[in-house]
Order: C-alpha cells, then structure tokens, then sequence
C-alpha cells in the first residue's frame, strides 16, 4: 500500500527484514524440537542461535535469489553464510518450504489482527462517547433518504457502535482460526519430521498445530479472515456514508472538523467538503477488493499449487494496512466530529409535524376507524403538507371527520416530541449495558 494510507506499525509487519526474521526463528525452533529428539545434534541447533541478533541482508538474499529463483533456498544460503555451512547443514531438516511460508505468513496475519483489535477497540471508545453525548439529541429518521420518525443522533452513534463490536467478536475469531502453523514436510505427511517439531515451533510462535494442512494450511482459513475485513470495511463505509450525508449544505446536521488552513477547493474558497469520509468509502473498496481473491485460493490442486502465492503476497500487506488506516481515519472523524442539533430540529420541521403521522393514524384505528379509512384521513392532511408546507396539526385540527374521530384534546397530544425517545435508556443499555 502506498505510504499515504499506511501506518508504520501495520507497515512494520510486513517488511522483508521482519518476514526473514520470522523465517528464522521458525527454522531455529524447528532445529531446538528436533535436536530434543536426537534427530540432530544439539550443537548444531544451538549453532543456529548465533544469528539471533543478525540484521538479515535484504539485498543480499534477492541476489541468491536471482540465481536460485527460490526464496526460502536464497534466505537459507544467506543463514549458512552467518551460522557456517557445516553447522548449518541439519536446518530445514525434512521441511518444505510452504512450512515456513504458511506458518510465518499466519504469524504476520496474527499480528495485524492485533492491531486492528486495538484500532477497533479506540473506534468504540470514540462511538460511545459521542453516542452518550447525543443521547437524547433529536433529529429526524430517514428511510429511503426521506423523512420518516424522530429518533436521536445517540441511537445513531449507538447502532455504528453495535455494529462495530460485533466486527470485533467477528476478528477475534477470525484471528483464532488463523492463529495455526504447519511444520509437517512434503504433503503434509510428517514422513520426514516428527509431529513433535511442528507442535513446538507453533507454541514458541503463539500458534497452535494445524490439524491436517496437505503441503500448505488450508486456504478457507484465509478466506474467512479477509471476509471478516472486507465485513470491516463495509461498516467503515457505513458509517462514512452517513456523515457525507449529514454533511451535505441542504442537510448540515454534522460535519467533519474543518481546521485551520484547511481548503476544500482549489477553486471555490466557501467550500468544506467531507474529504475523509469519501476517503474512507473509497478505502472500504480497496479492502473488499481481497475478499473474492482470497476465497478464490481456497481451490488449489491435490495437496499443493502456488496459485495462491501471488494473491496473498499483495492482500497480505495490502488489506491489513488500508483497514487499519480506515479505522485510524474513522476514529479521528467521530472524535472530531461537529453535531449541529438546531439544524436536526430546522430540518425536521421544514413540513411541520408531518413526522408524526403513524401516530394518529394508530389513535384513529383505536378510535374506531377501519385503517383504510384513517389512513386516507391522515394522507390527505400528509399530502397538503408536502405541497403547501403547511402545519400538519393545523390540517389535522380543521379536519372535521378527524377531530370527530379523536377530538382536539387527543390530536394535540399526538405531537409530543417524548413519545419518541422514551425508550432511548433501554436500547442504550442493551448496546452499553447497565
């Protein structure tokens, strides 16, 4: 990904240097188990460990490659020119390559997870904050974009807070069903490598032993975790869409911080555009860009192809790094964000009282009234209100057949803004808990 949308912890993961540096630690622990084992000896497993600290030479490996076209050998040449070649001569000892590709690629995948549960963790702490400021902020419901109920900017903050805890039980699970290593040799059999030796490198790594990988661990591991973060960034996008709505001049009802210096247009000054939130939609597109790739990976022929070789060195790096500069992004725009609750009440009433139609149309039905019936009484009202921005009460109160039905007292009282927000406390509890 490009050093725009990067962060260098995410970035960090996925550099050469740390890559080798799993590599070897994979390869050294391989030796410790298989040295326990008296498969090798215990001199030349601890001789390994002399390059524990060595700063493995990037550049120096791609030139072995460039002669061996294979990576895993030109990183295990460059390792016997640290260790000594006699010494080294037992490392990778009835391994194959895919055992250090897979396991090291589901050590990074790990990691990444563990960023983006903190950057989740910092979005919901910033959602909650803003929902428990608007709690009780009224504004109107839209549904198909048109007005529809009073509900308040809290309840909206709430359910992206709902919506993004469940994404992070979603990668929680996610990152345990990745969280496996493969040290089991060519197909997957163990003919040339004891189990033993693949159940110790994958708890020295954090890993747990892959119940059955054939030459490589199974993709639909894979496929799974890069679903869950394209389900990620759909929730980004939905709650950026909401803001660029709410943005809009003819809306205004909140907005991203516009700071100082800042320019919305090279050619119109009066601009303030909602630049991050667009941003993050189109983020949200390059994240979900992996999910049919990677789903695509699971289909691989007998008990190994490197089809998904290709794929996964680009969405690796590529997906985790966008989302966990999406989700950064986000929580900067909710802890910023501007709320406007006069403009939620001006919109609200640009066709007054007509938020409140199912209202009497309930009361006329309990009067007495078929619901055909009260529904042609209220939508006649509804209609005048749309085309004459008149006062839906006023309608409603000259309306003899209504008035008749529920009388002046009863059709006054069906406008009271409360109705709306009396259960507020208990959704709140229900996300937030007591």
């Amino acid at each position: 990904m490009i050093p725009r949308y990067s962060r260098p912890d995410m970035v960090a993961i996925w550099e050469p240097a740390t890559k080798f540096k799993i590599w070897y630690e994979i390869e050294a622990h391989a030796c410790d188990a298989m040295a326990d084992l008296g498969v090798i000896p215990r001199e030349n497993a601890d001789a390994v460990w002399k390059a524990k600290d060595v700063e493995f030479d990037v550049a120096r490996i791609d030139e072995i490659e460039a002669v061996t076209k294979h990576d895993v050998i030109a990183f295990l040449t460059h390792l016997a020119e640290h260790v000594g070649s006699d010494e080294a001569r037992f490392v990778h000892q009835g391994m194959t390559s895919s055992d250090v590709l897979d396991t090291c690629l589901n050590v990074q995948l790990v990691r990444a997870a563990d960023i983006l549960l903190n950057d989740l963790d910092a979005l919901l702490a910033a959602l909650k904050k803003r929902a428990l400021e608007h709690k009780n902020t009224v504004r109107v419901g839209r549904s198909h974009g048109i007005h529809a109920e009073p509900t308040t900017m809290g309840l909206t903050f709430a359910r992206f807070y709902a919506e993004m805890d469940r994404n992070r039980d979603r990668l929680k699970a996610a990152r345990a069903e990745i969280a496996t290593g493969a040290i089991s040799g060519a197909v997957g059999t163990f003919a040339n490598i004891d189990p033993a030796v693949e159940a110790h490198v994958c708890a020295k790594l954090g890993l747990t032993p892959e119940p059955i990988s054939t030459q490589v661990i199974p993709r639909d591991r894979h496929a799974m975790f890069f679903a869950v973060l394209g389900v990620i960034a759909s929730s980004i996008e939905n709650v950026a869409i909401e803001i660029r709505h709410m943005q809009r001049t003819e809306v205004l009802e909140g907005a991203e911080f516009f700071s100082m210096g800042q320019k919305g247009s090279s050619a119109m000054p009066h601009k303030k555009n909602p630049v991050l939130t667009e941003n993050l939609t189109g983020l949200a597109r390059l994240v979900r860009m992996s999910v049919i790739p990677a789903m695509e990976n699971v289909a691989l022929w007998h008990e190994r192809d490197i089809s998904h070789s290709s794929v996964e060195r680009a969405i690796g790096p590529d997906t985790t790094i966008t989302l966990d500069f999406a989700l950064a992004r986000l929580t900067g725009v909710i802890d910023k964000m501007l709320i406007f609750p006069q403009n939620m009440l001006d919109n609200m009433n640009k066709f007054p009282g007509l938020v409140m139609s199912q209202r009497v149309l309930l009361a006329l039905t309990q009067a007495g009234v078929s619901r055909e019936d009260a529904y042609a009484m209220v939508q006649r009202n509804a209609l005048k209100v749309w085309e004459e921005r008149v006062d839906f009460r006023e309608q409603l109160l000259a309306d003899a057949d209504v008035v008749a039905a529920l009388g002046a007292d009863a059709i006054n009282e069906k406008f009271d803004m409360d109705y709306h927000t009396k259960h507020v406390d208990t959704i709140f509890a229900r996300v937030f808990g007591d």
